[in-house]
């Protein structure tokens, strides 16, 4: 593969302009290819020694499940994004991972991911940039969760996923192609699907955005971003910050 066209490059370019001994590095953690069908738990909650992933291509659902059995989705994670790397180093996964569509990954065992970060520290620091930028979009959704209204929750959902997709070339202010569901939708808003149907149905007349046969356009980007208080910073991609 040419490592330096795939997501996870682009994805930390944003933040340290890679080396050629950096790229080797990168190149040996995407050489465990392995494919995975949609529907079929790549990590279950709960599970035990298992293996991080470099997402290649696909899209994938972190989730916990509650005791009665519903479930409240985490997180969706696009191309260029680590799977499962907390639960690697904490040894017990706190979340299920689901690939969504048909999914190609890298595995990456903790003993690649350590030697890694011993070889080249400005990747071990990008690879930190990401994570963390991971946990200040949780905080975003939390703040979601509890503050933002229906219509102004959905903007902002399919905001950031226009922004995290634009970043690995997936996405740009016109729109993107996106395989969730309203069901999908529901379980990370907070909403029923009835709810989401409406919301979706009140921004495309509203002239906003619309999200129909599995693409996003934004018909009023500005609009959009005006109703959901968007602002972008929180996501840290606009430059590399280490030369």
């Amino acid at each position: 593969m040419n490592i330096k066209a795939s997501p996870l490059t682009q994805k930390l370019s944003a933040f340290v302009a890679l080396s050629e001994t950096e790229l080797v590095v990168l190149e040996r953690l995407h050489q465990r290819r392995k494919s995975f069908s949609a529907g079929r738990d790549l990590v279950h909650q709960g599970q035990s020694e298992q293996a991080a992933y470099i997402l290649a291509s696909g899209w994938v659902v972190s989730y916990k499940i509650q005791p009665d059995g519903s479930r409240q989705i985490v997180d969706f994670q696009i191309p260029g994004d680590f799977l499962g790397l907390r639960s690697v180093l904490l040894h017990t996964s706190d979340h299920g991972i689901e690939p969504i569509v048909d999914i190609e990954a890298a595995e990456v065992l903790v003993s690649d991911l350590l030697q890694a970060f011993a070889e080249t520290p400005r990747l071990a620091t990008a690879v930190l940039w990401a994570v963390s930028r991971d946990e200040a979009m949780v905080v975003e959704h939390l703040v979601g969760l509890g503050r933002r209204n229906a219509d102004a929750r959905m903007a902002h959902f399919l905001l950031e996923l226009g922004v995290r997709l634009s970043l690995v070339g997936m996405g740009s202010r016109q729109g993107y192609a996106c395989p969730l569901t309203q069901y999908h939708l529901g379980d990370a808003l907070g909403l029923s699907a009835i709810h989401v149907n409406r919301v979706l149905r009140k921004l495309r007349e509203g002239g906003l955005v619309s999200f129909q046969s599995g693409l996003v356009t934004f018909d009023d980007y500005e609009g959009l971003v005006a109703l959901a208080d968007f602002d972008p910073a929180y996501l840290d991609q606009s430059r590399p910050l280490l030369p």
